[in-house]
C-alpha cells in the first residue's frame, strides 16, 4: 500500500502510527497473505485477537461507569449489541476501512470490502494496531471515538426485532412482517436478504448468514428510520 494510503487512513481514524508497519498488517487480510506466500506475508488475525480483548476491556470498563443503576445481566445484553460483527462493521464502514484494506484478488471480487465478517475483524486488528503503537489510553480514545459515541442507536440492535414489534404495535401503521427476498453462495456460506415491512410499505433490507440474522439487521436499520422519521 502506498504510503500516501496510509495517511490518508490515519487522518480518518484520527490516530497517525509511529510504527506504520502495524497499520499495514492491520489492513492486510489472510486471503492478501496466503496469495503473497513467497513474501512470507503476514496477516491481521492476531492483530484482531488481541483488539478483541482490548475492545471488551474498554467497552465494559465504559459501561460500568456510565450506567451505575444498571445490573450485570443489562450491562451484558448492551455490552454485546456495541461488540458484535454488525455493529463493528458499521464503525468500520464510517472511516471507509473496506477501502484500504489488503485482499486477494478472488475476496476483492466477491465483495470482501462490504463484508460486515471482514470489517468487524479488520476493525478489532485496527484497534490491536493502535494498542501496541500507542497504549491503552489512545486505543481507548479511538474506541470512545468511533463506537461509543452512539450507545443509544447501537444499543438498539440486541433486541432491534422485540423493539420493532413494540414500535409498530404502538404506532398502528400496519402489520409486521419479515420477506426473504435474495439468497446466495454455497451451502457452506450462504448469505441471505431480508426485508421489513410494514403494512404494504418495505422500510429496509438487512443481510447476514442466517435468515434470522438478516432479519436482526433489517429490523435495526427500520428502527433507525423510524427514529428518524420521529424526530422530522
Amino acid at each position: 500500500m502506498k504510503p500516501v494510503k496510509l495517511a490518508e487512513l490515519e487522518q480518518k481514524i484520527g490516530y497517525t502510527f509511529a510504527d506504520k508497519n502495524k497499520l499495514l498488517l492491520a489492513v492486510t487480510h489472510s486471503s492478501y497473505a496466503n496469495e503473497h506466500k513467497g513474501r512470507k506475508k503476514e496477516n491481521n488475525e492476531r492483530l484482531e485477537f488481541l483488539g478483541d480483548a482490548v475492545l471488551e476491556v474498554t467497552v465494559s470498563d465504559y459501561l460500568f461507569r456510565q450506567y451505575p443503576s444498571y445490573a450485570e445481566g443489562k450491562l451484558t445484553k448492551l455490552r454485546s449489541s456495541l461488540v458484535c460483527e454488525y455493529t463493528l462493521a458499521i464503525c468500520a464502514r464510517d472511516v471507509s476501512l473496506g477501502n484500504y484494506l489488503l485482499l486477494s484478488k478472488g475476496e476483492d471480487l466477491t465483495g470482501g470490502r462490504e463484508r460486515d465478517s471482514i470489517l468487524s475483524d479488520a476493525f478489532e486488528a485496527l484497534i490491536g494496531a493502535i494498542y501496541l503503537d500507542g497504549g491503552i489510553e489512545e486505543a481507548g480514545r479511538f474506541i470512545r471515538d468511533h463506537l461509543l459515541k452512539d450507545v443509544e442507536d447501537k444499543s438498539l440492535f440486541y433486541d432491534a426485532k422485540t423493539i420493532l414489534q413494540e414500535m409498530v404495535q404502538s404506532g398502528g401503521n400496519g402489520q409486521l412482517y419479515y420477506k426473504l427476498v435474495r439468497e446466495t453462495g454455497p451451502d457452506h456460506n450462504k448469505e441471505f436478504t431480508v426485508e421489513t415491512h410494514i403494512g404494504d410499505k418495505v422500510y429496509a433490507a438487512g443481510v447476514g448468514k442466517t435468515k434470522k440474522g438478516a432479519e436482526q439487521v433489517a429490523a435495526y436499520q427500520t428502527i433507525l428510520l423510524l427514529k428518524k422519521q420521529q424526530k422530522q
